[in-house]
């Protein structure tokens, strides 16, 4: 086959439109998956819509595939023709800079993000380097890891960088995409969840995905009565909070991580910091090598995320479910090019 098919948005907030393009050689490290199922992440919307101004038209959006492997370059290692895998926002990193070599593929400066000057996953057919084509352990069902490769890990990684215990007290602000998946590992994790919330009708849910307590993220009195509890406050949210107290709910040593992309400069006074011996920081997804537990991770507790299917074909009705803020919690996109 020398053409893929694919859904393509032609310029910036237009609707996806189908495409056939020429993929050209196979690179020799280089797989090529069959895409069974694709998740849909609000990234994808943000570069539709070209929100962070890197999209380059036509765009195959689709970072969040699942699917077989059906060609292999000559030097790949590792997997083999017909392996289930699965990639997420990173399809390729350079393999020989300080960070990849020291486990942090993530982070090289060079890693080419599957939608950013590259074809995604909206598509038959998707490519990328052997290493960040993650093999699914048996046991987790295709049909809902897609999220896990953007979505899940993002929110699994800071448990793996700040060495969380089952002891740790952890608040999740945000209970939707990546806040629910956050919640069903830190339940499994053996934490104290405390979930934030700004819609009330999610509060049932949240307690029902794992989370001990639940607090109006609106609600600065509520989140005072909590000062000084949490190690650990992750942020999935992408807008602006009363930043003062949510540190204050921080005990000593706390840390706000960062994973929702909140535009807005975050003000944070310095002895709130100093005094308490907090942190602020942030992460973007993770390596194949925390993929890849995470993944373990899931299919030993049996955790998944909660997912609406769409066929691909519908994919712009998809969009707008997403975009009206219907989904729960995540979308993915069946391959049907052939149905």
């Amino acid at each position: 086959m020398t053409s893929i098919r694919a859904w393509a948005a032609p310029a910036a907030k237009q609707k996806l439109e189908r495409l056939d393009f020429n993929p050209g050689p196979l690179g020799d490290e280089e797989v090529e998956v069959a895409v069974e199922y694709c998740g849909m992440c609000h990234s994808d919307l943000s570069m539709i819509d070209d929100e962070w101004g890197m999209a380059a038209y036509p765009l195959v959006p689709g970072h969040e595939v699942v699917g077989r492997i059906v060609a292999l370059g000559a030097r790949v290692k590792g997997l083999a023709k017909g392996q289930q895998v699965g990639v997420g926002w990173t399809s390729a990193s350079c393999m020989h800079c300080a960070p990849c070599i020291g486990g942090d593929q993530h982070l090289c400066s060079t890693a080419q993000a599957t939608i950013v000057g590259h074809h995604g996953g909206f598509a038959e057919r998707l490519r990328a380097h052997w290493a960040w084509a993650i093999p699914l352990p048996a046991g987790l069902p295709p049909e809902t890891a897609g999220p896990l490769f953007c979505g899940g890990i993002t929110v699994f990684s800071p448990l793996l960088e700040y060495n969380i215990k089952p002891i740790s007290r952890v608040g999740v602000v945000g209970i939707g995409g990546l806040g629910h998946m956050a919640l069903r590992f830190l339940k499994a994790w053996g934490c104290e969840v405390t979930a934030f919330t700004s819609s009330a009708s999610k509060h049932a849910e949240a307690r029902a995905l794992g989370a001990h307590h639940v607090v109006s993220s609106r609600d600065s009195k509520a989140i005072a009565a909590i000062a000084d509890s949490l190690d650990l406050v992750i942020v999935t949210a992408n807008v602006a909070l009363d930043w003062d107290v949510i540190i204050a709910s921080l005990g000593p040593k706390g840390r706000l991580h960062l994973v929702g992309a909140v535009l807005e400069p975050i003000p944070v006074q310095a002895f709130a910091l100093i005094m308490g011996q907090k942190s602020v920081s942030g992460s973007p997804t993770g390596s194949p090598g925390s993929i890849a537990k995470m993944l373990a991770f899931c299919a030993r507790h049996g955790i998944a995320p909660q997912v609406e299917e769409f066929a691909m074909s519908k994919v712009n009705d998809a969009i707008a479910h997403l975009k009206a803020g219907k989904a729960r919690y995540r979308i993915v996109l069946k391959a049907d090019f052939d149905g």
